[in-house]
């Protein structure tokens, strides 16, 4: 039997111990077993119970604590993850061997971790030695995508996990539930983005003469082969959940000996999940 596991990745404050927090109560009220592993070292405290914890192998306040080392926080937590990849039997130890488990990684939010360390491609690797099925969750906070510049910044960080990682990913848009109904109308239209429109907005903040041809070549690329787009994430509606939810399970393939769904959006309908979220929420 497979078993199944989300890498929940993201720039520090995205919200990802919040995501895994409200997964799995959504999770238990659906009579499923999901259980999450943390995997910051420098976390302080999270919402959730958890079956391993990394700061019981290693914790970034120890590093920096040491003389010999002499490292500052993010060489400490570089230095934590890479003494975890070392170490992956005392993980291996922690999950056991039972079959058809669910288990949530929460992530370090350091975005070097994603791109030219190789410490998270071992674990990928590792896990699937391990039987498990891996699908990378990349969270960026809606706040601070409502500006153009800084939704290219992000698709960008997320573009970099993908390829670094090579595993499916869905990308997910947090905190919802905390934009206005103004700021969620403007926001729509980053969800599943026409950067070339993008670029034409003349409302649009890309106006740097300077930097014009290297965005429209990378907004270019982006929009030719449709490599990024968002689902929206509001921990107050349960559709929005089980929507970001049913998307993982089907490129993990849970339940596949069940009779498994397709997610609602299909090439032919491809604004109907979002279409549906905002007209829920447009009287708020």
């Amino acid at each position: 039997m497979p078993r199944y596991a989300q890498l929940v990745m993201g720039p520090a404050g995205s919200g990802k111990s919040t995501y895994c927090a409200t997964i799995v109560q959504h999770c238990e009220a659906l009579n499923r077993s999901v259980q999450v592993v943390n995997l910051d070292p420098a976390a302080e405290h999270f919402n959730y119970s958890v079956m391993a914890d990394i700061r019981e192998l290693i914790e970034v306040d120890d590093v920096m604590e040491d003389n010999t080392l002499q490292f500052g926080p993010n060489g400490g937590l570089v230095f934590c993850m890479e003494y975890f990849a070392n170490n992956f039997d005392w993980l291996e130890d922690c999950l056991g061997h039972v079959e058809d488990d669910y288990i949530l990684f929460d992530c370090p939010g350091q975005i070097e971790l994603y791109t030219h360390l190789p410490v998270m491609k071992q674990l990928v690797q590792q896990l699937e030695q391990w039987e498990f099925r891996v699908c990378g969750v990349f969270l960026v906070d809606s706040q601070f995508m409502v500006e153009s510049f800084k939704f290219i910044s992000g698709i960008l960080s997320a573009l970099s996990a993908m390829i670094s990682l090579e595993i499916p990913q869905v990308n997910v848009m947090t905190k919802m539930d905390l934009l206005s109904k103004k700021a969620k109308k403007e926001i729509e239209k980053f969800l599943d983005p026409d950067m070339y429109s993008l670029l034409d907005d003349p409302t649009s903040d890309l106006r740097s003469k300077k930097f014009k041809k290297l965005t429209n070549a990378i907004c270019g690329l982006i929009d030719d082969y449709s490599m990024v787009r968002f689902l929206p994430y509001d921990q107050s509606d349960e559709e929005s959940m089980n929507i970001v939810l049913q998307h993982i399970d089907f490129a993990i393939q849970y339940g596949e000996d069940l009779e498994f769904k397709e997610p609602k959006e299909h090439e032919d309908e491809s604004s109907s999940v979002f279409d549906e979220y905002f007209q829920e929420h447009q009287n708020e």
